[in-house]
């Protein structure tokens, strides 16, 4: 018998695969799926893609049956809940829009699924992420998943050297489809099922009436660039940079988009679409794969958001975060969100995007201008 691992089943077709994989290659596979939190709805709508249905978790009982290998299912609830769930309505009532899933793999799949490995001897933990990890000459590398419209490399930048050396991601070399027929002719009984879609813990896509249920809304003003009030708000967390829609200003002659978000004053700034565009932005909680910060200027690509073509940009190290230029300016640059940096398919690192670039830094710069 191979070494031991752990891989993350969340019922879907990818962790299943995985699991199989590693199993044809001769790893002592271990099945675990998360409960992370509870479905109660008796009513779920037939398009429903999230995970921790007991459907869910019967297909991943099912793979592991026909491959003869274990399966746990472990409550992760709790921590969920204070990880993920507080996270995510926590930086909507600052503004800022964030990113559930990235939250969930550093604190879940990579932290508390670690730790359960060491539990059960095992040395690695797997999951379907479709990324790859390579070996260089002084570190592993962490790089993008050879099918591109599948890449998920971008919720996997804060993963540093010792997760990388305890992590396999056997999905990466592959295409969806070559996953699917694998699938089919395991004999799957999830090969056909749908991918996860959307916010996993909100059955019916609904952010605003999720966050409603669980935070107290502050009454505020809509305002334009000029300052000048134009409507009433019920809350910033309702609110997200580039939106258009649901703005509540009736009326009004032309096309408004949510240019900022300001917590401090309670207010939501409109404006044209022309204000959505950015060049230069600051990022904090950078992490570098690598372990090492690199020195100078940079040359890279960025992406903005999950589902965002990456663009070339100049990456600016300061001590207390990154300051990134891009060479054309970008649209709806969103605090809360993840600026992960590339150089071709291979992942430097990332952080997190913030609204406002620090003064010592706007300082220098205008000093060098």
């Amino acid at each position: 018998m191979g070494e031991r691992v752990i891989v993350a089943m969340s019922g879907g077709v990818d962790s299943s695969v995985a699991a199989l994989l590693l199993h044809e290659a001769g790893y002592d596979v271990i099945g675990v799926t998360m409960k992370l939190y509870n479905l109660d709805h008796q009513d779920l709508p037939e398009y429903y893609q999230g995970c921790c249905t007991v459907d869910d978790v019967e297909d991943a009982r099912r793979v592991c049956q026909k491959l003869g290998v274990p399966h746990y299912v472990m409550n992760v609830q709790e921590e969920f809940e204070t990880f993920v769930i507080d996270y995510f309505c926590s930086e909507y009532q600052k503004g800022r829009t964030p990113h559930p899933c990235i939250a969930c793999n550093d604190k879940i799949k990579f932290n508390f699924l670690s730790e359960r490995a060491i539990a059960l001897d095992a040395n690695y933990i797997a999951t379907g992420h479709y990324a790859r990890i390579e070996e260089d000459s002084s570190s592993l590398c962490l790089k993008k998943g050879i099918d591109q419209n599948k890449d998920q490399s971008y919720v996997l930048y804060g993963m540093g050297q010792h997760e990388l050396q305890h992590t396999l991601m056997p999905l990466g070399a592959y295409s969806k489809s070559e996953i699917r027929d694998m699938a089919t002719r395991a004999e799957f009984p999830n090969a056909e099922k749908p991918d996860s879609q959307d916010i996993c813990f909100i059955p019916f896509g609904d952010y605003k009436a999720f966050l409603e249920e669980r935070v107290v809304s502050t009454p505020g003003d809509i305002v334009d660039q000029s300052g000048k009030v134009l409507g009433k708000h019920k809350g910033i967390e309702f609110f997200t940079i580039g939106q258009r829609r649901g703005l509540g200003l009736p009326g009004m002659d032309e096309v408004l988009y949510v240019l900022n978000i300001n917590a401090d004053k309670n207010e939501v700034l409109v404006g044209p679409k022309s204000g959505l565009y950015k060049t230069e932005f600051w990022v904090s909680r950078v992490n570098y794969v690598s372990g090492k910060t690199p020195h100078g200027t940079l040359n890279v690509q960025v992406k903005i958001r999950y589902q965002f073509q990456q663009a070339e940009a100049d990456l600016l190290n300061y001590e207390n975060g990154v300051l990134i230029r891009f060479h054309e300016p970008q649209r709806s640059i969103t605090p809360g969100q993840a600026a992960v940096f590339y150089q071709d398919d291979l992942v430097l690192g990332g952080g997190i995007i913030e609204g406002h670039i620090p003064e010592e830094v706007l300082v220098g710069l205008n000093a060098n201008s």
